[in-house]
């Protein structure tokens, strides 16, 4: 079950091509690398007017080229939420559009629950970086969002996205910790969440130097998190950029991982290009639901 992020106005992949993608984020264009886009790029007129271009160094890393002088950040719309973007040392924005899908399932997932009489739900978002889901569930209705990420700066990132959802008065707790220690904490406490979101990163350190893998630890991850969802839950959904690592996989792993019984359903992330009407694949997700909660 593939889904796509159709549904922007603000943002935009124009074309792809060469290991690259030309993206218009509300009126600023951007060129960065993206390493699934293995095909030529056919006409390289529209690429020369990006504003910005990402040059990736051999060593690692790489540093941006300014056509022109942006400003340090601006924001961009999706439906009724708005977010923080601002160009990174690590070619990243501050935001992943193709999420939109995944905002558009727990906000519509999150409101039918509340709808039909369910209270004080509440949101667990791992490995959470600016926040896009923390802004959706919390807007949607959700209690209570806790937001969990090893980064100290990228939580101060969310947290300005809180300000720019007007979601102060909503009750939003953001954690720096190393995601398994606080899960493990989480449930020696007893806490239980009824959704579960989580972005875990091929290669990571917590904020303590811990070493992360995701080939060696996503089982446990899953399964763990897992023991934390409640006795009437809405879903748990796991997102993964790695290359190379399967739809198979992942849903293998969920089946194994997850305790409760349910329905299981696994599927790219992508985004609409508007060269060509292309299609540019941003990774994959595995969603888990209760069966008696109906898929959007």
């Amino acid at each position: 079950m593939n889904q796509i992020a159709k549904d922007w106005i603000d943002y935009e992949v124009l074309d792809t091509g060469n290991r690259e993608k030309l993206e218009r984020w509300n009126d600023v264009i951007l060129r960065r690398p993206d390493p699934v886009a293995i095909w030529p790029i056919e006409n390289d007129t529209q690429w020369n007017k990006a504003d910005a271009f990402y040059h990736r160094s051999n060593q690692g890393g790489g540093h941006w080229e300014y056509k022109k002088p942006l400003k340090e950040f601006w924001t961009i719309q999706y439906k009724d939420l708005r977010f923080k973007i601002s160009p990174t040392g690590f070619k990243h924005t501050g935001l992943f559009p193709e999420q939109a899908s995944n905002w558009d399932f727990m906000m519509k997932t999150i409101a039918q629950a509340k709808a039909e009489g369910k209270k004080d739900i509440k949101i667990l978002n791992l490995f959470a970086y600016t926040g896009g889901a923390t802004m959706a569930c919390s807007k949607a209705g959700a209690e209570e969002v806790v937001h969990v990420d090893a980064s100290k700066g990228i939580n101060e990132w969310a947290k300005e996205n809180m300000r720019l959802n007007h979601l102060e008065d909503h009750k939003i707790r953001f954690i720096v910790d190393d995601v398994m220690k606080f899960i493990q904490r989480e449930i020696r406490r007893g806490r239980k969440y009824d959704g579960i979101v989580m972005d875990p990163p091929s290669y990571g350190r917590g904020p303590k130097n811990e070493v992360w893998k995701l080939e060696n630890s996503l089982y446990e991850l899953v399964h763990e998190a897992s023991k934390l969802l409640s006795d009437d839950p809405l879903f748990l959904i796991v997102n993964c950029y790695t290359t190379g690592f399967s739809l198979c996989t992942l849903d293998e792993v969920m089946k194994r991982a997850i305790i409760q019984p349910g329905t299981i359903e696994v599927g790219e992330n992508l985004l609409p290009v508007t060269n060509q009407n292309g299609i540019l694949p941003c990774g994959i997700f595995g969603r888990w639901t209760p069966k008696k909660i109906k898929n959007a």
